[in-house]
């Protein structure tokens, strides 16, 4: 998972339909019924894993969006994190609830965990992984727009990025290639391709003197030259393999 919907809106629906699922699998379904529970214990203890299960996972909605407008990014590592992170404290608040007056559960840590912790875990993480992974589709699709910045006040130029083809140098300038309605065209500004580089760390260096967006790569015309989208440039050794990898 290479994203996160940080809508936390969203993200308490899930919340709800967890709560609802573990109510509805500990009271109807009692996975650890030993006999001796009554109506009145499976009713506490399924309302209270779901409220915990809501809780926690609404703390843990807080806390990802935080970390993800801080980040500006989101992997498979803090998704892992994020989820063992969300088991942790729901462990540790159901418990508290288990050896609380209301219940007064006689489990021990250990026993609590692989008897009772562990089924939980085990019907509960299917159906948090599925929601998650859907909410990405929740995602509003907006179209990323560019704005190239030049050292001149009237160099700018405001493009989104799908437009953008490359970016050549020219001295103490650089050329912008975009398309337009179908067309390519050009406009120099006063900018080095350092500094656009590292404004937009998505294109790619293939020469001293060109970057390109990937977006555009069309094919290898030879071992020395790449068509873009109705330009083609020369690559240098230093940087062929990384386009190679494309």
């Amino acid at each position: 998972m290479k994203q996160l919907n940080p809508s936390i809106k969203h993200h308490l629906i899930v919340g709800i339909l967890i709560s609802l699922w573990i109510f509805i699998f500990a009271f109807i379904i009692k996975p650890f019924d030993d006999g001796t529970l009554n109506f009145r214990s499976w009713f506490l203890i399924s309302f209270g894993f779901s409220l915990l299960a809501f809780l926690c996972y609404a703390t843990l909605t807080v806390l990802q969006k935080k970390i993800y407008e801080k980040m500006a990014k989101w992997n498979i590592g803090l998704e892992v994190v994020s989820i063992v992170f969300f088991y942790l404290i729901y462990f540790i608040g159901v418990y508290a609830y288990y050896k609380s007056p209301i219940l007064k559960g006689g489990y021990r840590l250990t026993e609590f965990f692989s008897i009772i912790f562990i089924k939980v875990a085990l019907i509960l993480t299917p159906v948090v992984i599925l929601a998650r992974r859907y909410l990405i589709k929740l995602i509003p699709v907006k179209d990323d727009i560019l704005i190239i910045r030049g050292e001149n006040r009237l160099d700018d130029l405001k493009i989104k990025k799908t437009e953008l083809v490359c970016i050549s140098n020219a001295q103490n300038y650089v050329e912008i290639f975009y398309t337009e309605n179908g067309k390519l065209h050009s406009k120099i500004i006063r900018s080095s391709l350092k500094k656009i580089q590292k404004d937009f760390n998505f294109l790619l260096q293939v020469h001293r003197s060109h970057l390109i967006n990937p977006l555009h790569f069309k094919s290898w015309k030879n071992q020395n030259t790449v068509a873009l989208t109705q330009i083609d440039l020369p690559v240098s050794k230093n940087y062929k393999e990384s386009l190679l990898l494309l």
